[in-house]
């Protein structure tokens, strides 16, 4: 069905505002998965028919292939995105406070360089909001059959001393209802969130998370959650040694690679010079290499044994193949969907199950970083 979407769904995106067009694609993804009927047609449709386990953070993941951040930040859609077969769903940036973002227009769609261009500034509902949310679906009955993780970012009002309460607040809101935590200190879109990167800055909101976390489990009788680090692909080496080491150090569970970039290369239309002159963070094709090459040095620096999360221009199976075989154990997406659509799930994962059939892998876990062995 991904040839539906692509002539049909996709050209008419073209005469929509990206923004309002990313708002009715989830209001729409919401509507139909609202009713079992609607949830049976997008599975019948979109699931994958192949499973390719991985454990990894406390839970076996069906395949290795799940939602990134930015796609649906207020968990808007999660039924949908569950039924399109997804192993995992990725919400957020969530703040500690409500925000509506940058000033409009602030989302950019190149439509032949496969990228997208955005300046949000992490709008979303807030911490406070959405856990509500997400205890009203639980008190309904609805559960979700697929691990659940929350993209925490700072609130543009609280001042960089103050991050670590920030983050801290809303990782004690969530905790509840979220099975990972991904703290993200490396959108370009909010004033001076990347200097969070640096050493105290990220050893002092790691320790206030560490803290909310383990309170959080004492007061419900569970273990600890996953936290990870989100990482932006524009650090140099020597910054992303420091921040690997700072991170795994102070006992991060994993690192994702990576966030958008704030670097330009060249479009693949000259009409498209236009969007990549616009100011934010660049998503999509353009950024796939960069973060595919990030993945294989963080695997070099932190060793095979801690997890790395890839993100940052997944549209195929070969995209997805690449940050697996570089270090990558679980692969997200965002772009990929906005430029092929739901059937991208099936797609990815059944050209994986393809992949490891041919090369003769046990798993797709005995896969992950076999592009640096001999």
């Amino acid at each position: 069905m991904g040839f539906l979407y692509r002539w049909f769904g996709r050209p008419l995106l073209r005469f929509q505002d990206s923004e309002r067009a990313h708002h009715r694609s989830l209001a729409l993804l919401r509507l139909t998965a609202s009713n079992p009927l609607g949830r049976l047609a997008l599975r019948t449709m979109y699931k994958p028919r192949r499973r390719l386990p991985v454990t990894v953070f406390g839970h076996t993941y069906d395949h290795p292939f799940g939602l990134a951040a930015g796609m649906d930040k207020n968990a808007t859609a999660l039924g949908g995105w569950e039924s399109v077969g997804l192993a995992f769903i990725e919400i957020g940036g969530v703040t500690m406070l409500q925000q509506d973002g940058n000033p409009k227009p602030r989302m950019f769609r190149a439509d032949a360089s496969k990228a997208l261009v955005n300046r949000m500034g992490f709008n979303n509902a807030g911490s406070e909001s959405i856990a509500a949310k997400l205890d009203h679906l639980k008190r309904r009955g609805v559960k979700h059959g697929v691990p659940l993780w929350a993209n925490l970012g700072k609130s543009k009002l609280t001042p960089l001393d103050d991050a670590h309460i920030d983050y801290a607040t809303s990782l004690t809101r969530l905790w509840n209802h979220v099975d990972v935590f991904v703290i993200n200190v490396s959108s370009p879109n909010t004033p001076q969130l990347r200097t969070l990167q640096n050493d105290d800055h990220l050893v002092r909101i790691l320790m206030a998370c560490h803290e909310a976390n383990a309170a959080c489990a004492e007061q419900n009788g569970r273990d600890v959650k996953p936290i990870l680090v989100k990482i932006a692909p524009d650090l140099d080496d020597h910054q992303l040694q420091t921040v690997v080491h700072m991170a795994k150090g102070n006992g991060a569970a994993g690192i994702v690679v990576s966030n958008t970039t704030v670097s330009r290369p060249e479009p693949a239309h000259p009409k498209e010079k236009r969007v990549f002159a616009e100011q934010g963070g660049l998503s999509g094709q353009p950024v796939k290499d960069r973060s595919t090459e990030l993945i294989r040095q963080v695997r070099q620096l932190a060793g095979p044994e801690w997890p790395i999360v890839g993100v940052g221009g997944v549209a195929s199976a070969d995209d997805a193949w690449e940050k697996i075989v570089a270090g990558a154990t679980l692969v997200q997406a965002y772009s990929g969907f906005v430029f092929e659509g739901p059937a991208l799930t099936k797609a990815v994962v059944h050209g994986l199950h393809r992949r490891i059939l041919d090369l003769n892998f046990p798993s797709i876990q005995d896969a992950v970083g076999r592009g640096h062995d001999p």
